[in-house]
């Protein structure tokens, strides 16, 4: 049975059996005993996005009192959800997606700290998850962007729209009546300022 750990852009934690390009963490968010989350989907604002393999490493899912390890289709998908690249294993992608972050947003100077505290604004209301209101047409967003209709995400790239799924995305046009906009506003200006989500070369499906 699949551990309840993979995450959607709309950052809920659900069980399949689809595992993901990345993983990832909120802190400490399940019970080792039984390897089952605990009723809280996070226990830190800083929501980070990390390799699954690192110096050789290797670690018993959901098996001790450490940090949750949650999965993700790719990048794209963990943005969505709130997360940022981990200083840790990914310090080169984090340092990029800080300066980017910081030139996009017009904040110089800015800590990892500091983009935790405005992701964790804008992608939570009290304990809701918070969608955004989208000022612009759907393709005019950068790639990797993912907006929301109904129960549905859309990821842009290559100036299409692509319908995600945990095995991968399929082309799909959108109607843009009541589409709202996943990725937090502050993560899409550092798309727009240069820091490229990394896809999974074989998730996309264009039948």
């Amino acid at each position: 049975m699949s551990l309840q750990n993979r995450v959607t852009p709309f950052g809920d934690v659900v069980s399949t059996t689809h595992r993901g390009r990345f993983t990832g963490n909120r802190g400490i968010i399940h019970d080792p005993a039984t390897r089952t989350l605990l009723n809280r989907r996070w226990s830190s604002k800083a929501w980070i996005i990390c390799v699954c393999e690192f110096r050789g490493r290797r670690r018993k899912v959901m098996s001790r009192r450490s940090w949750t390890e949650l999965f993700f289709l790719d990048e794209a998908t963990a943005f969505a959800a709130g997360h940022r690249p981990c200083f840790y294993c990914r310090r080169a992608d984090a340092v990029k997606f800080r300066d980017a972050w910081s030139k996009g947003n017009r904040s110089g100077g800015v800590s990892a700290k500091d983009i935790d505290t405005t992701l964790h604004a804008e992608r939570l209301d009290h304990r809701v998850r918070r969608v955004h209101a989208l000022r612009m047409p759907v393709l005019q967003l950068p790639d990797g962007a993912m907006v929301a209709k109904g129960e549905q995400s859309y990821l842009v790239k290559a100036g299409e729209t692509w319908l995600w799924s945990f095995a991968g995305y399929r082309r799909a046009s959108l109607d843009e009546q009541y589409v709202k906009l996943l990725t937090p506003p502050s993560t899409v200006r550092a798309f727009r300022a240069g820091y490229r989500p990394v896809f999974d070369p074989d998730g996309f499906n264009s039948n």
